[in-house]
């Protein structure tokens, strides 16, 4: 348990039995079936050259007995140098078919292992570190790779143990038979040996997709760290998760070190009986022949080497499997969010109905009870109360990024379950609190939506907001570079560059999570033209921490714990003196160009 503490398994990984894993492995291989016969036939060859080494030494000792002549042991020698260059013109042809069979299903793997992260719904992050499903996505698709490059180097040498034992069977069955018995002892060793290396290679993947998360939330929290001087502070964070990593996987090491010397020793034993008993009766003729024992002998460590050999990379196969199983964990896990259909979705007109619906993102943190809402196409609604009320929850759900457990939610009278989610989605404007701009130019982030959208037209819609001054800040107009997250750019204008996101998508619904961050008026006046644009021709869902904003839509809903308490506009709000009214007076009044502290 000290071991490894801390180290928890994600809720979505899953137990696969090796036939499990060996199956979709081989299933992944179906493609390569061409370059995997040759490889199956390279390691067929390379065996028998390998076995046949030992019978070549045995007839070498026979000609010795016989005083070869010179072209006796040219041959025998131009035979041997023939074999070794032989076996390596085919290692170099399997291994360099072998590489490129792994490099395609390696990136198949962690395509598809990538297209499942992707598709997992927003409660699937909530829930798991980023990081970690990153390890998963590359470290431990490219350990996968690399059991099956072991695997076929075990593979070739089994093979050459199986010739070999016939080789042995024929050449002095009574020493075969003997050495028969032991083989039981090496494989129950071998096989007890399997539970714990998969335990303990698990972990040290844990381990190491601890580091790989501690540094992406670090180096992602950089600036915050800066800020606040606390360099040294994630410093020990890491250093901790780090610290976690080396003691596992020095334990790990530990385990997994420890078979090949016991079995190597306990083969060292079976050996010097085998020595023994073949040379007391070699010495005395009576049952085996002093050459039948020297190639017994000569041959025994060409057919131990394999069996050995294979439980010494039984650590690296459990790596491999291991990793196999935490790939396929990613790619199997469940969604949240399940459809019950996906019915075509057309245009849409924006008709949104909440009836008794209730949501909670845990079974102890009830967010909605009950909650019912008839949103009308078209319609501009306001979303107000303090923070929990269930405001972003509303929207999550319209978005369809969480299942709600009970009710019903219909667009446009259709089931959102019943809907296909791509189609569906390709008709929402969303923008969150913190709009995340990506790498890249202006223009490339405001086509990130719409794709087919021309240099020409963005600049048409840029110029309706604030006539285009906002772009004229821009160093480099719509080509500025906007810098990781958007970090070149002010609050204001990555607010913008999203509303433009969304105006050249020109959603149906457009669900908007305010920014509760201070901007110049001049920028909120840009804001609430662009703001403008997309209410004109949208179903729009405005949580809202800006007066304006509020005062701008049609309808205002006023929330608390996950229930309607209030809902009209502005002024007829403000006239009941309820709930609105305070939290107007608590955020809003001060908003106000009437306002006097």
């Amino acid at each position: 348990m000290g071991f490894f503490a801390g180290l928890n398994n994600e809720k979505y990984d899953r137990q696969y039995s090796d036939r499990d894993l060996v199956r979709r492995m081989v299933g992944y291989f179906s493609v390569q079936k061409k370059r995997m016969s040759i490889i199956t036939a390279l390691v067929g060859v390379m065996a028998a050259l390998g076995a046949s080494l030992p019978i070549i030494v045995s007839r070498i000792m026979d000609l010795l007995k016989n005083h070869p002549t010179t072209n006796q042991i040219l041959t025998v020698g131009a035979v041997m140098a023939t074999i070794a260059f032989l076996n390596w013109a085919l290692n170099w042809m399997r291994r360099s078919l072998t590489v490129r069979a792994v490099g395609d299903v390696v990136l198949s793997l962690r395509v598809k292992a990538f297209a499942a992260s992707a598709e997992h719904d927003l409660s699937f992050y909530d829930q798991f570190s980023s990081g970690r499903i990153v390890s998963r996505i590359t470290s431990d698709t490219n350990d996968f790779g690399q059991l099956v490059v072991i695997v076929t180097d075990v593979a070739s040498q089994l093979m050459q143990s199986v010739i070999l034992g016939f080789v042995l069977a024929y050449t002095e069955w009574h020493l075969f038979l003997i050495m028969l018995t032991f083989m039981p002892v090496v494989f129950a060793i071998a096989m007890g040996f399997r539970t714990l290396a998969r335990i303990v290679t698990r972990r040290g993947m844990q381990a190491m997709a601890d580091v790989n998360a501690t540094i992406k939330e670090t180096v992602s929290g950089i600036a915050v760290a800066k800020n606040f001087r606390q360099e040294h502070s994630i410093f020990e964070s890491f250093d901790a998760a780090n610290q976690q990593a080396y003691s596992v996987n020095v334990r790990r090491g530990f385990v997994l070190s420890l078979v090949f010397p016991v079995l190597n020793a306990i083969s060292g034993i079976f050996v010097g009986i085998l020595v023994y008993a073949g040379g007391m009766s070699a010495a005395q003729e009576t049952v085996i022949k002093v050459g039948a024992w020297y190639l017994f002998i000569n041959s025994l460590d060409y057919f131990m080497f394999p069996i050995l050999n294979l439980t010494s990379f039984w650590a690296q196969i459990q790596s491999g499997l291991s990793a196999a199983e935490r790939s396929f964990a990613l790619i199997d896990a469940d969604p949240n969010v399940v459809q019950i259909a996906k019915n075509y979705v057309p245009t849409l007109k924006g008709g949104i109905i909440f009836e008794r619906l209730n949501f909670r993102y845990t079974d102890k943190e009830p967010i909605l009870r009950e909650f019912s809402l008839d949103i009308r196409p078209g319609e501009n609604l306001a979303l107000v109360g303090h923070t929990g009320a269930g405001k972003s929850s509303i929207a999550k759900l319209i978005a369809r990024f969480y299942e709600f457990q009970e009710g019903r939610l219909t667009i446009d009278g259709m089931d959102i379950r019943s809907l296909d989610l791509k189609q569906y989605r390709r008709q929402l404007g969303i923008i969150s609190q913190v709009p995340f701009l990506f790498s890249g130019t202006v223009s490339e982030n405001i086509k990130y939506a719409a794709p087919d959208a021309i240099d020409a037209d963005i600049s048409r819609m840029a110029r309706r907001i604030g006539d285009g001054e906002w772009v004229e800040t821009l160093p480099n107009g719509l080509q500025t570079q906007v810098g990781e997250r958007g970090t070149r750019l002010s609050m204001g204008q990555r607010q913008l560059v999203a509303l433009m996101r969304v105006l050249m998508l020109k959603p149906a619904i457009f669900i908007l999570d305010e920014a509760t961050a201070s901007v110049d008026p001049f920028t909120e006046w840009q804001i609430q033209q662009a703001l403008a644009l997309i209410l004109a021709n949208s179903t729009s869902i405005l949580i809202a921490h800006r007066l304006s904003t509020v005062k701008a839509a049609g309808r205002i809903v006023v929330m608390r714990a996950g229930q309607i308490i209030e809902e009209g506009n502005h002024d007829g709000l403000l006239n009941q003196s309820g709930h609105y009214a305070e939290l107007y007076n608590t955020y809003f009044r001060h908003q106000s160009l009437n306002y006097k502290p």
